[in-house]
């Protein structure tokens, strides 16, 4: 018997990732009341690690609309960026990935299967490489505690040698194809507080299938925040990165590379910023009201219609914000609603049809980073990250339902 646990323990510590792929971790859910609005919060990550949600562009929950997915450095064993899941009816928290150079950026869960796609870069002369992760199975042997020692994940393709990613990447419509924002040359770092350097850059496509890749259009500024249309196949939208306020931020292009165009043209008191796709024809946005100057002006979350031109502007948060500027948004498919933080840590709801703007839930204190909403596919609830258990100091995942 000690022969065969010491054979099963050398085994365990051969093959780290049988230990911590389908790792599962103690429900941390809870439901506190926010102390402004009345309504539930479900606490879903304690604050104990840094969790983050997936970027607001991306879709968050699984197919199975159960399955919300994240990322944190703090909870693998060996501390590095790992892809979790967490189900929003349990708590219980499933570990996805292990092992060196998961990247985190820029997660893609599928919206017409049960799979997340990510890119692996070890580094040294190994490839980068397009996993994909068969989550239904990982979740369901996870569950059953019959966890193989391989086989949940395969690579999908390999990224050109030199390849440089730059603005994430996403998964077109039909799930076909990716797109992958890159620098054309590698740019210096960034210094702390300083505008994003400028290289310039493009978008590569990627055919799922055979691996096969072409560029789609090169750029003379840095790319950023690339994604594709989620409900029109063979659009693209990207920005011009600056981290800050961009001469011309949001621009959008056909797959093959045709109708590369901006999207709403900026006059020279404009600070566009986190636009994504509102609906197949839609794209919403912030025209940002944040400075002194700015708040003189009609700013608020902007929507525009791609096809048309015509532009509708939803309103800025209350005046009384010391903010006085939403900052991100998120949105339903449907046209019914737009969710939007401010600065002060509020998350709003505005209903587009008749402009009432709903205060949500209040009081997520916050780092650099914001509560970025994110509605479920089935509009009922909202996804942020909130520094409110913590002081700020580190970020917990809490949905918050839209019905009143």
């Amino acid at each position: 018997m000690r022969t065969l646990s010491a054979i099963a323990l050398c085994l365990m510590l051969a093959s780290p990732a049988a230990a911590e792929v389908g790792k599962r971790f103690p429900s941390e859910k809870q439901i506190i009341t926010d102390r402004v609005t009345g309504k539930p919060l479900t606490v879903l990550t304690s604050g104990q690690f840094d969790d983050s949600r997936i970027y607001q562009t991306h879709p968050q929950w699984a197919q199975d609309g159960v399955h919300i997915i994240f990322r944190s450095g703090e909870r693998s064993g060996d501390g590095t960026p790992q892809i979790f899941a967490v189900n929003e009816l349990t708590g219980d928290i499933i570990q996805l990935t292990h092992g060196k150079g998961v990247y985190t950026g820029s997660i893609n869960v599928a919206r017409l299967s049960q799979q997340v796609y990510y890119v692996r870069n070890e580094g040294g002369n190994k490839p980068q490489t397009v996993q994909v992760i068969d989550l239904a199975a990982l979740l369901a042997d996870s569950a059953a505690g019959q966890i193989r020692r391989e086989g949940y994940e395969k690579t999908v393709a390999t990224l050109p040698q030199g390849f440089i990613m730059a603005g994430g990447f996403s998964l077109d419509a039909d799930e076909k194809t990716a797109y992958f924002g890159f620098d054309q040359i590698k740019a210096p770092p960034r210094p702390q507080g300083q505008p994003v350097p400028q290289v310039p850059g493009g978008i590569l496509a990627m055919n799922l299938e055979t691996g096969a890749t072409h560029e789609v259009v090169r750029t003379d500024f840095r790319m950023g925040h690339v994604q594709a249309n989620p409900l029109k196949s063979g659009e693209i939208m990207y920005c011009w990165e600056t981290g800050g306020d961009a001469p011309q931020r949001m621009w959008i292009v056909n797959a093959d590379g045709t109708g590369n165009r901006p999207v709403y043209e900026e006059g020279p008191d404009d600070w566009v910023t986190h636009e994504q796709f509102a609906d197949a024809d839609h794209v919403v946005f912030n025209l940002m009201g944040h400075t002194e100057k700015l708040s003189k002006r009609a700013t608020g979350i902007l929507v525009i219609n791609l096809r048309t031109g015509i532009i509708d502007n939803l309103g800025q948060v209350p005046f009384t914000s010391k903010g006085r500027s939403y900052w991100h948004n998120g949105v339903t498919y449907d046209g019914k609603y737009v969710a939007g933080d401010d600065f002060d840590g509020n998350v709003f709801l505005i209903d587009r049809e008749t402009r009432e703007q709903r205060l949500l839930t209040t009081g997520h204190l916050m780092r650099p980073d914001h509560a970025h909403p994110s509605f479920s596919a089935d509009n009922k609830r909202v996804l942020i990250q909130s520094g409110m258990l913590t002081q700020g100091k580190k970020l917990s995942l809490i949905v918050v339902p839209v019905a009143q």
